[in-house]
């Protein structure tokens, strides 16, 4: 026996229609009901039209137009004027045939038209297509192309409808705030059909799990799962048996969105990040819920944990941190901004060679803001590229004005940020400092991290050699923290190699340690370039350098960072530091 069909979502559409003539109204309703159609609402009181609209939220209506006390086109008006119901379809029943009735209320927002007496085969079908149309046109709004999952828009009325009843029942509702990397990555690193393959897997994954842990009851049509963004999703759990849940649950979620997916006969792991907020203890409303859900998604990313939970803490600092990236802004041209300076000293004569120039923050209230809280935050708000360029026209300005007050002509370091590398205009940048502060370029050396370089090389290559072109030095930071490699090291027109505090601070220690620097000291001589030791904090540490052939040294030993008059008394000393190391700190410093 063949299978019946099912019916068509369509026919679960509610309908209206507002007519002041019953006859009528009860005459479409029965050719309606006929086609299928089972939820109708009738009136003949033009005046309590827009109160029902709002009660019911039809998917159509059906207006006559020429009704007593309010007339069709006024109710048309209203609807368009109405938030929720502007992109209502209205199908226009009339009898006026005139041209200028048409014209407007087609001017008024009019869907289509139905000429009385009606015709129940045009009205079914006329209806159909509308609400055809209707649906459509919601799919393209509230769900993601690809996947087919709810995105952003319909996932957070939904939320707070699920929110709602939550609260009614007193349950708990988890949401979970994802990101999956490799969504994006597979995109720029294989090709289109491989990122929308893993996406898809992702998706249909998140379907299974709002499945298999949701509380889904009859006439719940609440959406669990949702795709944000590109590579951001979304998945809400109700009804948690309690807070003591949420952790289980939540490891579960990320162990089943890390299976390996198979793809052009390799398995790809993804590798999820995610954060965990409940309701109602870390937000009663969809925005706060979610709010607290990325907020510890963005925390987990920073600190590296791959399960991150919301908490009133974090909420707390995350303000804090939003207040402060706030006043951050500008805080250069308010004039908040210093450079301190810390020495870097010839390993043989113990005297200054260069300075290494570090950004400090002023703040008006807090005072002085650690650079490990303003640095990230200054790159998270792309405030980098601003901030950078104060340091490099200050550094410029101050080490010129040394050698012209007769203190000697010292390098000076500059850190650069990747965004400054990539995309920006460093080498502009470097060019106008020198230009406008008189600083021959062999007195300026740019820092740059393992890492930054690592992940882009090509660009950072061509930048590299346009700002090497200039005279400029260039400086490997932090070596062997990162992702070292000879061949890229090869490749980098590097001018010197700082060896990491890490790597010092066990010295002379072990022959093990003793052999590694004097390796990095080695490799960095045979590819010409000059080697400096961070972090260096006693004697033994500095004589064993010296031992193993380094060039410059740089650490507490000598000086802390200090303010630009500070180092000034330093350089007009040139004072032999290493010989009474830490009387010379005090003199400086107290």
């Amino acid at each position: 026996m063949p299978s019946v069909p099912p019916p068509s979502p369509l026919l679960s559409s509610t309908l209206m229609m507002v007519d002041d003539d019953p006859l009528m109204t009860d005459l479409v309703q029965t050719y309606l009901e006929e086609a299928g159609y089972t939820r109708f609402i009738a009136t003949q009181e033009p005046a309590d039209a827009a109160a029902l609209l709002r009660q019911h939220r039809p998917e159509l209506l059906l207006l006559d137009l020429v009704m007593p006390g309010i007339s069709g086109f006024e109710i048309l008006e209203q609807v368009r004027a109405d938030e929720a119901l502007r992109h209502l379809p209205v199908i226009v029943l009339t009898a006026a045939s005139d041209p200028a009735s048409k014209l407007r209320a087609l001017q008024l927002g009019a869907t289509d038209f139905l000429a009385k007496p009606v015709d129940p085969s045009e009205l079914v079908l006329r209806v159909r297509n509308t609400l055809v149309f209707r649906h459509y046109h919601e799919r393209l709004i509230h769900y993601d192309q690809l996947t087919g999952l709810p995105n952003g828009t319909l996932f957070g009325k939904s939320l707070q409808a699920l929110l709602a009843k939550a609260a009614a029942r007193d349950e708990r509702t988890a949401l979970f705030s994802i990101g999956v990397p490799e969504c994006r990555q597979l995109r720029e690193s294989l090709d289109p059909a491989a990122a929308e393959l893993l996406t898809t897997v992702v998706a249909r994954r998140l379907e299974r799990l709002a499945e298999r842990f949701g509380a889904r009851r009859e006439g719940d049509g609440g959406v669990r799962a949702a795709r944000l963004d590109e590579q951001h999703f979304t998945l809400v759990i109700d009804a948690l048996p309690g807070p003591q849940a949420l952790p289980a649950m939540a490891k579960a979620v990320l162990a089943a969105l890390a299976e390996p997916v198979r793809m052009r006969g390799l398995d790809v792991a993804p590798t999820p990040w995610l954060g965990a907020a409940m309701a109602p203890d870390d937000g009663t409303s969809a925005r706060a819920l979610c709010q607290s859900a990325d907020l510890a998604l963005t925390e987990g990313r920073r600190s590296g944990q791959p399960l991150s939970f919301a908490s009133p803490q974090l909420n707390a600092q995350s303000y804090q941190r939003t207040l402060l990236g706030a006043q951050l802004r500008g805080a250069a041209a308010r004039g908040e901004l210093r450079l301190h300076y810390q020495p870097k000293v010839d390993v043989g004569s113990r005297r200054i060679a260069g300075v290494e120039a570090l950004v400090r923050w002023q703040h008006p209230e807090r005072g002085l803001v650690p650079p490990a809280e303003f640095i990230p935050l200054s790159e998270e708000m792309g405030l980098v590229q601003e901030v950078g360029q104060w340091v490099i026209e200050h550094a410029c300005r101050d080490v010129a004005a040394w050698a012209a007050d007769g203190l000697g002509a010292v390098s000076v370091s500059v850190n650069v940020a990747k965004p400054q590398i990539i995309g920006g205009d460093l080498e502009g940048v470097l060019r106008r400092a020198l230009a406008d502060s008189g600083l021959p370029a062999a007195q300026l050396v740019v820092e740059l991290t393992e890492s930054m370089l690592m992940n882009e090389v090509p660009a950072c290559l061509s930048t590299l050699h346009e700002i090497k072109a200039t005279g400029i030095s260039l400086s490997l930071d932090d070596f062997g923290t990162g992702y070292s490699s000879l061949s890229y090291l090869k490749q980098f027109p590097l001018d010197e190699l700082k060896v990491d505090r890490s790597f010092v601070m066990d010295l002379p220690g072990t022959h093990a340690d003793t052999a590694l620097v004097r390796t990095v000291i080695d490799l960095g001589h045979s590819l010409g370039m000059r080697v400096v030791a961070e972090g260096v904090e006693t004697q033994a540490q500095l004589d064993c350098l010296q031992r193993l052939d380094c060039d410059l040294v740089q650490g507490f030993l000598f000086s802390r960072p200090v303010t630009e008059p500070a180092l000034r008394r330093l350089l007009a000393g040139d004072l032999p530091m290493a010989a009474t190391p830490m009387t010379v700190v005090g003199q400086l410093t107290g």
